[in-house]
């Protein structure tokens, strides 16, 4: 590579876009090369939102171990750039290597003390006793058991599909046909039983669904007695073969008020409905399970979805089925924030699911009123390993605002939601381009002249835009659309009255 590449390179590599490239090998045969230093942990930070931390496990390393790492690598199409992430970590995060002690992430939930906030979610990530004790292992805080049912469950193949960008296994959305454990009921609670034995620190919480009365509550009842800590209600499984179970009953207010009010009256420990996403208002059957008891509230399952791929046709037929991942985070956290401005329900607490992969995902969770969050997708993708990163990035943040408790972080940004009525429409932000960062690659003219308001010329032999204050209503798709970051918001300014 001569000088004036590499000086390309450097400019225009991005640390996380090279990282999410990364395959993360099991054996990582990139670290095995490389004997002064951890290139894998350091690209898994990087992919992770740790770039920040990310030098503490390459910051020693030579040239030619790094050098050693990288053809050693076994990407499919070349290997990853990590010499140059290295050099663009270290100029974007000067003195970061550098360890430190970090804030506890202890929290409490529903009067249970937790050793941070970060659980695994009711799903295919825990059905058996050697998957949570391998993830409690790891540094995951807890765990909403697969869900436990007196039905004979009989899945189908293939159970999961994925939307990604060209076919590559990073995918952005999930899409799952998997219902409830396959395990006899017995042996699911004798699993339970055994984690809690074994784990005493962690928290283990069963997740349970009836079809009638008496099965809550023999569900609820084997669950208490297994010596849980709390028992979650699944109102809200998209999938379920049999009339009145999962989503059938958590659109329903006065179903979840009933079943939740049989649970309650029967166990002491917390009792958590978990909610459905498939409806219009997620408070009015919340409310439903806040006046039966309810310790708290778990949402969101996953949403309602059809994908066309052949591949995950069962015999030739398709059906609807649930969908997550990153691409649902947005549609979790309305509904989470819906639940938090509930004014009734306003002191109960939530555990929030959807999309939640980086511990920025967790973090916006925790500032909406979540007390823990739950992972799934992320898990199924990455492995229990993302913990370390989850932990990793929330304590640093934590750090560096000089949080010195979990709990101080949760809610604190409910403040800033407003109706649509009561946001400021009398001030505006124009966008400004960095003349040294745009490439001229006019993207942004077009944006605006096909799907804007006709704010930006182009300039085709200058290869400049430039903005038309006169039309700019600062919508900020410019912003969003440019490639190169070149594009900044500027100062809100008062709007100019029309003559």
């Amino acid at each position: 590579m001569d000088n004036k590449t590499q000086q390309i390179d450097m400019k225009t590599l991005r640390p996380k876009e090279e990282a999410s490239r990364c395959l993360m090998c099991i054996d990582a045969p990139c670290s095995k090369a490389c004997k002064t230093g951890d290139p894998a942990r350091a690209i898994r930070a990087i992919r992770f939102d740790n770039a920040k931390c990310a030098l503490r496990w390459m910051d020693k390393c030579s040239g030619e171990d790094l050098e050693a790492a990288e053809k050693a690598c076994i990407h499919y199409d070349r290997p990853i750039r990590i010499r140059e992430m290295v050099e663009t970590v270290k100029a974007q995060n000067p003195g970061s290597a550098a360890e430190s002690k970090l804030p506890d992430l202890s929290i409490d939930f529903c009067g249970i003390k937790c050793e941070n906030p970060f659980f695994l979610a009711s799903s295919a990530v825990c059905t058996n006793y050697e998957m949570v004790a391998r993830a409690f292992d790891a540094g995951w805080g807890g765990v909403f058991y697969k869900t436990i049912c007196m039905q004979e469950i009989n899945e189908v193949s293939p159970r999961f599909d994925a939307v990604s960008e060209d076919g590559r296994s990073d995918f952005f959305g999930f899409r799952n046909m998997e219902q409830l454990s396959e395990n006899p009921v017995k042996e699911d609670f004798a699993i339970l039983k055994k984690l809690k034995e074994n784990y005493p620190s962690k928290i283990v919480v069963a997740s349970i669904m009836g079809q009638t009365e008496r099965q809550w509550i023999v569900l609820a009842k084997m669950a208490e007695r297994a010596g849980v800590d709390a028992i979650e209600l699944n109102f809200s499984c998209p999938q379920m073969r049999l009339a009145g179970m999962g989503s059938d009953v958590g659109q329903n207010p006065e179903l979840v008020t009933f079943y939740t009010a049989y649970v309650k009256r029967n166990v002491s420990i917390p009792v958590i409905p978990k909610m459905t996403p498939n409806i219009t208002h997620i408070s009015e059957p919340a409310m439903g399970g806040f006046y039966a008891g309810a310790d708290g509230i778990s949402a969101i399952n996953t949403i309602k979805s059809v994908t066309m791929n052949e591949r995950s046709a069962v015999s030739g037929k398709r059906t609807v089925s649930g969908y997550s991942g990153r691409a649902v985070k947005p549609i979790a956290q309305r509904f989470i924030l819906e639940l938090a401005k509930n004014p009734i329900m306003k002191n109960l607490q939530l555990s929030g699911i959807g999309g939640i992969e980086t511990w920025r995902d967790a973090l916006e969770f925790i500032q909406l009123g979540c007390r823990n969050v739950q992972v799934c997708t992320a898990v199924m993708q990455y492995g229990y390993r993302i913990i370390d990163d989850l932990k990793l990035g929330l304590q640093t943040y934590m750090k560096e605002r000089g949080v010195e408790h979990l709990s101080d972080l949760v809610g604190e940004e409910l403040p800033y939601f407003e109706t649509p009525h009561n946001l400021d429409r009398t001030t505006i932000v124009y966008p400004m381009i960095d003349r040294e960062t745009c490439i001229g690659c006019g993207r942004c003219h077009t944006s605006c002249m096909d799907g804007g308001h006709q704010a930006i010329t182009f300039d085709p032999e200058t290869r400049q835009p430039k903005i038309l204050g006169t039309k700019c209503v600062g919508c900020h798709l410019c912003l969003l659309v440019c490639s190169t970051g070149a594009i900044h918001a500027s100062k809100r300014v008062e709007k100019k009255k029309k003559s």
